[in-house]
């Protein structure tokens, strides 16, 4: 019968351990992963051939890494879906493709695909955030267009890291800090509006 107790005793002991380690751990040493684009998927004729042919073998967010005309993105496919048993129609292609073009064209900005969120232990109190939204979003829009979205956090921080490959100046605390208040105050609404 002593057995059982001690075994549990180590068990538990290295369970403690093991929380303590973790928690301490940067994100980064526990298996963080750069934030990911988030895109919303397309209306009319190109959201149906994606829902056919693109997303049962794949997400779209991958698209946004992407700033290609459509030559380079009728090539980008073909590497993509070699092998593939049955190659995507024609007519079909050529609506994903224009859409991509459209969407993920040269003119976009590309999400980073090297940008991993700082984790912040700081945070914007309601006046700080006001002065950074005002210092960094109003030479482009009205602040109006920030107060009335309602995104995850992680849908602020595409949003955010797009409006600073606009010209949003913000560094990467200042960045984080934002997406944190946003979430926060904006609410955690996961609909995908842009």
């Amino acid at each position: 019968m002593r057995a059982l107790p001690q075994c549990l005793g180590v068990s538990l002991w290295l369970l403690a351990v093991g929380l303590m380690s973790s928690a301490s751990a940067p994100v980064a040493a526990q298996g963080g992963r750069s934030t990911r684009p988030q895109v919303t998927p397309p209306q009319g004729a190109a959201r149906q051939v994606i829902f056919k042919h693109c997303t049962t073998c794949h997400g779209i967010d991958d698209y946004a890494y992407n700033a290609l005309d459509r030559a380079g993105w009728d090539a980008h496919l073909t590497t993509k879906h070699r092998g593939l048993e049955v190659p995507l129609p024609v007519e079909d292609r050529a609506v994903l493709l224009d859409w991509l073009a459209d969407r993920f064209g040269p003119k976009s900005n590309p999400f980073p695909r090297a940008y991993v969120a700082q984790e912040i232990t700081t945070f914007l109190s309601d006046g700080d955030a006001d002065a950074l939204l005002k210092r960094s979003c109003t030479s482009c829009h009205d602040v109006d267009r920030v107060n009335n979205a309602r995104f995850s956090p992680d849908r602020w921080r595409v949003v955010t890291l797009d409006m600073r490959e606009r010209g949003a100046k913000l560094e990467d605390l200042e960045l984080e800090r934002l997406v944190e208040w946003l979430g926060r105050t904006k609410g955690t609404n996961d609909s995908d509006r842009q």
